[in-house]
């Protein structure tokens, strides 16, 4: 136990505690197990294997990769991965969890601190758009480890290793005091200074010049109170869709996973339209498993091919396709329509498309005529990739009247239209068409928009703020301060409402639970956090003409989609092994 990771948190050890005994009774030669290679998450120490199998059962039934197994009979039998490769799974990690001794324990937390140092905040991630419920675990200004808490509702008891592990990130490349660019370089600046050098740019400007980009992982509150300013500046110009989602802000129907996650597991057929949820949605992934394996549940999809944990029968590759069975041409209509609960998940790469309204218009059309959607059953979702979508949607962070969107703000800035835009944490967009308008990039990871700003405002990151999050069914979600954001850096909200006193913008909000009422009222469902509401179906999505490109989902690597995965050590040494790796071998290499 002193040389265990496991210690204080052992199942072994609280028996050996409750039994009593200080010694052992065992006189035999005591065996001794290589240790195994598991990838660069999970660490072995294999002499402590009890064989309960737990973590092979775990891999087979519910990550459905059965790549660990028991091997040799009697003395010599062995957990083991077969060929010493890499547990190739998004949610490996849960092993640690499992396993009852120190067998299997997590190799970058590896000798870094014992569980009665650490200071625990229960909080929700971030990381994509499912919103699992986790525990952050700190010592000092550090987080130390990310793991899963019990939500039966959204994940279960599981946790995706991204969101387990890209908390490394949290105290790299961070932006912990304000710049300003002075003669093309940026320079350290107080807050008063780099206030000053937005309020000189603002000023005099017209609002339909200046514009706003809302990222993946804003909170609510700060999205509110930069609508507020932009809104106060005269701007119609602003977007949370920074990926070009042809998403509307409502009927909220049009842009949810109107049936809920824990419900996925309770359909018999499901057709999946561009989107891959095996990367997107690691945990909504476990449930799509879980109704073919334990429903028998018949999955097909539409979209390119993709490595799926389950069977997914490919109809066809793009927009034809999704056609032919919304006007029942196609026989899986027939399939659909014979279903008690049919169930459709529409993806990015089908809405993040210049046809994406078409392409919605469509999907709403096929869940009307194929019995998708009745009165007691409401099968069509939507599957986000990032967490800050839908509170955003909500909150309607979307062009005002005769506004751009973020395609019209990249195209209006690129020939000086627009002046200024304000970047939000938003890191995906194409920053060579941003010109020569002047960029203010509030966000907490030096990444692509802090590279083009021209002023930098240092944000908190997720575990070092209280904030309201909205995950892809709708469900309202608070996230708790475990950590100090570093250096100057400020919660998010409050950056923007002092900028507004700057420039003369008068937003009074004075603390969070200011702006949170201001929200509630702005729209009620902020009120009733961790509940899941079933919206109101109704009309979405413009009827077009779709072209033929294949939908393919936006993720291509699924361990570095955002600011804070792509500062993380341990998500790069992931790529390099699950991604970079991944290819046909020419031998040049290995």
């Amino acid at each position: 136990c002193p040389i265990c990771d496991q210690g204080g948190e052992c199942d072994l050890q609280d028996q050996a505690m409750a039994y009593g005994y200080d010694g052992s009774r065992y006189a035999e030669n005591k065996r001794a197990v290589k240790e195994k290679y598991m990838g660069p998450l999970v660490k072995t120490i294999m002499t402590r294997c009890i064989h309960c199998t737990r973590c092979v059962r775990f891999a087979t039934e519910v990550a459905g990769v059965p790549e660990l197994g028991l091997l040799g009979r009697g003395e010599h039998a062995e957990i083991t991965t077969y060929l010493e490769k890499s547990l190739d799974s998004e949610l490996s990690a849960n092993v640690i969890d499992l396993c009852p001794v120190g067998a299997l324990t997590s190799k970058p937390y590896a000798f870094i601190s014992r569980p009665w140092e650490l200071s625990k905040t229960e909080s929700v991630d971030v990381l994509d758009a499912v919103g699992a419920s986790i525990r952050v675990d700190a010592r000092q200004t550090e987080v130390l480890r990310v793991l899963p808490r019990l939500n039966e509702d959204v994940n279960e008891e599981w946790l995706a290793d991204k969101s387990r592990y890209a908390c490394d990130a949290l105290s790299r490349q961070r932006l912990d005091r304000p710049y300003v660019r002075r003669d093309g370089k940026l320079t350290e600046a107080r807050w008063d200074e780099a206030f000053a050098a937005i309020a000189h740019k603002m000023k005099g400007l017209d609002g339909r010049r200046i514009a706003a980009i809302a990222g993946d992982l804003c909170d609510a509150e700060s999205m509110f109170v930069l609508k507020g300013l932009m809104d106060a500046t005269g701007s119609p110009n602003r977007d949370c869709r920074q990926d070009g989602a042809k998403l509307p802000a409502e009927p909220r129907a049009a842009y949810v996973m109107n049936s809920g996650i824990a419900e996925i597991e309770t359909a018999d057929v499901v057709l999946l339209i561009g989107s891959n949820p095996r990367w997107e949605a690691p945990l909504v992934n476990t449930r799509l498993r879980k109704a073919w394996l334990q429903g028998g549940a018949s999955i097909a999809m539409v979209g390119s091919q993709i490595d799926l944990t389950y069977p997914c029968e490919n109809l066809g590759a793009g927009p034809d396709t999704l056609k032919a069975i919304a006007t029942g041409s196609h026989p899986f209509a027939e399939t659909l329509k014979r279903a008690e609960r049919p169930l459709m998940i529409v993806g990015m790469g089908a809405l993040a498309r210049d046809d994406g309204e078409a392409v919605l218009a469509t999907a709403r059309s096929l869940a009307e005529a194929c019995n998708v959607v009745r009165d007691d059953w409401n099968g069509f979702n939507v599957l986000h990739t990032a967490a800050a979508r839908v509170g955003g949607l909500d909150l309607g962070f979307v062009p005002g009247a005769d506004g751009c969107d973020v395609a019209g703000i990249l195209d209006g800035a690129s020939v000086g239209d627009i002046e200024l835009v304000y970047l939000l944490g938003a890191d995906e967009i194409d920053m060579s068409r941003l010109g020569n308008a002047f960029v203010v990039y509030q966000g907490h990871h030096g990444d692509a928009g802090a590279h083009r700003a021209d002023v930098i405002l240092p944000g908190a990151a997720y575990t070092e703020k209280n904030g309201t999050y909205v995950n892809t069914e709708g469900r309202v979600q608070l996230g708790r301060q475990a950590v100090q954001p570093p250096g100057d850096a400020r919660e998010d909200w409050a950056i923007i409402r002092a900028l507004s006193g700057v420039i003369d913008a008068g937003l009074e909000y004075v603390t969070l639970g200011d702006v949170r009422s201001a929200m509630v009222a702005a729209n009620p469902i902020f009120e009733q956090v961790d509940a899941r509401i079933t919206p109101a179906w109704g009309g979405f999505g413009v009827a077009g003409v779709m072209d033929d490109t294949a939908f393919k989902s936006p993720i291509d690597n699924y361990y570095m989609t955002d600011p804070i995965s792509r500062a993380s050590e341990t998500m790069a040494e992931c790529t390099r092994e699950f991604v970079a790796g991944s290819g046909d071998r020419t031998g040049t290499d290995g």
